[in-house]
């Protein structure tokens, strides 16, 4: 009871300490809307009002899910190359040297920095948006599995040896359970990053989406709308955050056990 109270205070609280701020006056209500303006365009975005269908023809679910089907593309192929290229950098050294410092020059680009590129190479539709998720999952899961795979201890890959193990053995039966606990904590990063990239990924011909939907309110002072799209982002982002963290308990239940 304490860890589900525990949240829902911290809720109660933000939204009153939210309440308090909008009614003080201290910004007006374009700047601050107050929580009941907020869940008016909440229902106004997920229901058909005025005979305006949604949010710009959309409904908010819809929105979401436009969005998740484009995460869910573009983080899965970056994670796939990500430990693909991550168990080829872990086993070889001369791979690691030679593409290590190309990843980390990735990883530390923002998303924005190549984005405008990418809509010249690839154009302004779908893309753009899967090649830029893809490339910002891509860093996390490469550099985590990379070091988990050298982390191996050297005992258990000589102990497979010595037992008749090829060298295929020693990957499959050794190494990829050994790095497979950092390889799910950088794949939970990944899709972190992905999410945090999602707005940027949708500034251009972002609609149908969530991300351009909250780019598109911003244009237009409405606050309320960026606020139920950023909160949409959230709460979906922690639901398959959760979903992945009881993955990673059901696949590698002996993490953090002695």
């Amino acid at each position: 009871m304490r860890h589900g109270a525990l949240p829902f205070g911290s809720l109660l609280l933000a939204l009153a300490l939210w309440q308090l701020l909008a009614a003080s006056g201290t910004w007006s209500e374009t700047l601050v809307p107050p929580p009941a303006r907020v869940w008016d365009a909440f229902v106004d975005v997920s229901t058909t009002h005025d005979g305006v269908r949604g949010y710009n023809g959309t409904y908010l679910i819809e929105h979401l899910g436009i969005s998740l089907r484009r995460i869910a593309i573009g983080a899965g192929v970056g994670i796939a190359l990500g430990v693909l290229f991550g168990l080829l950098m872990g086993t070889v050294g001369w791979m690691r040297s030679l593409f290590e410092p190309w990843i980390t020059f990735l990883r530390t680009l923002p998303p924005l920095a190549y984005f405008s590129l990418l809509v010249i190479w690839l154009g302004i539709d779908e893309e753009p948006k899967v090649t830029l998720l893809a490339m910002a999952a891509f860093p996390p899961v490469a550099v985590s599995t990379t070091t988990a795979v050298a982390a191996v201890p050297t005992s258990l890959v000589e102990a497979a040896r010595a037992l008749g193990a090829s060298r295929w053995d020693v990957v499959r039966d050794v190494v990829v359970p050994s790095a497979l606990p950092e390889t799910l904590t950088g794949v939970r990063l990944a899709v972190g990053v992905a999410y945090s990239s999602l707005v940027a990924a949708e500034l251009v011909n972002g609609l149908p989406g969530i991300g351009g939907m909250v780019k598109d309110a911003a244009n237009y002072n409405n606050t309320p709308v960026v606020l139920v799209g950023i909160i949409a982002i959230g709460v979906s982002g922690l639901i398959i955050d959760g979903l992945l963290l009881r993955l990673e308990r059901a696949v590698v239940p002996w993490r953090g056990r002695a």
